[in-house]
Parts: C-alpha cells; sequence; structure tokens
C-alpha cells in the first residue's frame, strides 16, 4: 500500500488553465545555468527576464507560467541567491509540454 500512496518527485502534477500537465526535474548544463543568469543580473527589467527564462525553458522542451516565471526573475537577484538555488528553481517550475 505505501508504493501506490508514494509519489516520486518528478512526477508532481500540476494543473495550468485546467488542463493537468507534469512538473519534471530536469538537471539543465551548468554552463547554460549560468549563462542565463548571467544575462538575468544585466538589469532586464521584469518582462524581459520572463520572457528569457520562458524561451530558455521552451528552447529545453518546456512551458512555464509567466507569474512563474517571473517570479524565478525576481530570485534570480536576491543576496546570497546561488546558481544552485536558481536551478533548483527552474527545475520546479518548468513544466513538460
Amino acid at each position: 500500500m505505501l508504493a501506490t500512496l508514494y509519489r516520486p518527485p518528478s512526477l508532481i502534477t500540476k494543473t495550468l488553465e485546467g488542463s493537468e500537465v507534469r512538473s519534471m526535474r530536469e538537471k539543465f548544463s551548468m554552463p547554460e545555468l549560468t549563462a542565463l543568469r548571467s544575462e538575468l543580473l544585466q538589469g532586464f527589467d521584469s518582462k524581459d527576464g520572463t520572457e528569457l527564462v520562458q524561451m530558455f525553458l521552451a528552447g529545453h522542451g518546456y512551458g512555464v507560467s509567466a507569474e512563474e516565471a517571473r517570479d524565478a526573475v525576481t530570485k534570480v537577484g536576491l543576496p546570497g541567491g546561488s546558481l544552485e538555488a536558481f536551478q533548483r528553481e527552474l527545475e520546479s517550475i518548468a513544466l513538460v509540454m
């Protein structure tokens, strides 16, 4: 019975505008993440940063809501924000399309 209750984190389901979409954790390459984070730290405004994150994830076959992408952009510039924290954030919002 325990096996039927356990749901691995890689198969967490999310609802996006009434449809069921799976969230999947994927490791993005460190050079890609470093480049994306550097771009975002250059001072993009919220709208451009959101679009950049959405395009990055779309290039990997994922979607993301504008709100979650905007939140991720906001967190990049927080003091103490590491590359690993940014990676975890992107992995948690990436929705398999």
